[in-house]
């Protein structure tokens, strides 16, 4: 397998400073040096295998072979070198087989160290698996509510609309109503100017009526002794009158008070007027009544005294 330059001396660089900072007792351990030099799992067991072998080897002699020749030109003295060469091949055989089990000592570690990595890789994966399907579900619901959302909106937006209609259609009438309302006033201030008017001129009738009754009562009072049922009848009216007039000056300022019933009060204080008018005509009908019951009256009073002016003489 093929490994980046770049990627090497970072695990390499890696390897270094932990077993560095680990005071070179042991070797770092293959997912200690992945998650520092930020390498996959496989290129750094590999550089590590490597780091690790350049950790443990050692020079060694190479034994060789003596030639025929050399073996026979010296006998005695090749016998003795053979021997020293034997001594030194079994050093160098020794040597291999203790670098032989160091490695195999370490390839055994490194593959517990590649076990217990891919255990933790496989945990790590079943977590962000499981993390994965939380968020789907997540992203599911979110989904589902954004399409539940999307119908409100619609609903939302569809009621805005109509809350939009009637709020043009309530401006619509507001402003149809606040004419009404101009409309009204306007009637209601001629129809107080009206209802003024007809009050004084109601004003000046009681005042003629008063001025009336006041000369009734004169003459009411100067002919008391022969006319006390007249008397007494234009006392009754003028008391009526005098009632009607205090309920119509009550009415009045009932109507004052009351100036949003403009049309209501205005019949009402027309037909206490046509009663007043009424009630008038029938006063005035009983004064001349009257008067013409004291004309009539008077004659036979002044024939009585020529009666006697006769019997006299």
């Amino acid at each position: 397998m093929d490994i980046a330059q770049e990627i090497k001396d970072r695990v390499l660089a890696a390897a270094n400073a932990l077993y560095e900072q680990g005071g070179r007792v042991e070797f770092p351990t293959v997912a200690a040096v992945r998650a520092r030099a930020s390498a996959d799992m496989n290129a750094a067991s590999l550089v590590m295998r490597e780091w690790r072998r350049s950790q443990t080897a050692q020079p060694a002699p190479v034994a060789v072979e003596v030639p025929d020749k050399v073996r026979a030109a010296n006998g005695v003295a090749m016998s003795v070198l053979w021997a020293e060469a034997q001594a030194l091949a079994n050093a160098s055989l020794l040597t291999a087989q203790a670098t032989w089990d160091a490695e195999r000592a370490e390839a055994e570690a490194l593959r517990g160290e590649l076990s217990d990595a891919f255990e933790n890789q496989r945990r790590e994966l079943e977590e962000a698996q499981k993390q994965n399907e939380i968020q789907a579900e997540e992203i599911a619901r979110r989904a589902a509510e954004s399409e539940i959302s999307r119908v409100e909106l619609a609903k939302m937006t569809e009621r805005a609309g109509t809350a939009e209609a009637r709020a043009t259609e309530i401006e619509r009438r507001a402003n149809d109503l606040a004419a009404e309302l101009e409309r009204v006033h306007a009637e209601g201030k001629v129809e107080r100017e009206r209802r003024a008017n007809e009050l004084v001129r109601l004003q000046d009738d009681r005042d003629q009526v008063r001025g009336d009754l006041a000369g009734v009562k004169a003459s009411a009072d100067a002919e008391r002794q022969q006319h006390a049922e007249q008397r007494k009848r234009a006392a009754a009216e003028t008391l009526r009158v005098a009632e009607r007039m205090t309920k119509a000056e009550a009415d009045r300022d009932q109507e004052r008070r009351d100036a949003g019933k403009a049309r209501e009060d205005a019949a009402r204080l027309q037909g206490m007027v046509d009663a007043m008018t009424t009630q008038h005509s029938e006063l005035m009908r009983a004064v001349v009544a009257a008067g013409e019951m004291r004309k009539a009256e008077t004659p036979a009073t002044g024939a009585a005294p020529a009666s006697g002016k006769k019997k006299d003489q």
